[in-house]
């Protein structure tokens, strides 16, 4: 498993995501492909990679026509970061990683007495834990624009 990295489709495809949960809140409202790639610096090809992985997970749905575009299949209060980032990479660490990884034998060594195998799948577990307890309403809200700050009121001294 080695340090916890997040792969660029998992990156970019939560970013589009957040924008489709601050830019587009309600079913009635959707984002172009090229409103999302623009907003994020990617390239449409990207992003419609990244917006077909997410429509097959269910997380996103897609309308064709002049007013069609993306939105989010349920409110960002009801989406998890947890599972957008399992829907474009998977899990950190999954026990067949053992499987792939058994070194020169056809099988691991340490298929019954292995004591990282259960380090690995905790750290999963208290990752995922935070990420799944982290809804897309949470970072959006985190990074919206602050509200306007009132103008103080400026009275003249012949006024009085």
């Amino acid at each position: 498993m080695g340090p916890v990295r997040f792969t660029a489709q998992e990156e970019y495809g939560l970013r589009c995501m957040l924008q489709l949960a601050r830019r587009a809140p309600t079913p009635a409202e959707s984002l172009s492909m090229a409103e999302i790639a623009e907003a994020e610096s990617l390239t449409p090809a990207y992003v419609a990679k990244l917006l077909r992985t997410l429509r097959t997970a269910g997380l996103v749905d897609a309308t064709r026509g002049q007013k069609g575009g993306y939105r989010l299949t349920r409110p960002a209060a009801e989406v998890s970061v947890g599972e957008v980032l399992v829907a474009l990479g998977g899990r950190l660490y999954t026990p067949e990683f053992c499987a792939r990884h058994p070194g020169n034998d056809a099988s691991c060594v340490h298929s019954t007495d292995c004591s990282i195998r259960s380090l690995w799948g905790r750290v999963d577990g208290l990752v995922h834990s935070v990420l799944d307890r982290t809804m897309l309403s949470d970072l959006a809200a985190a990074h919206a624009p602050p509200a306007p700050t009132p103008l103080p009121v400026v009275r003249s001294s012949s006024a009085r």
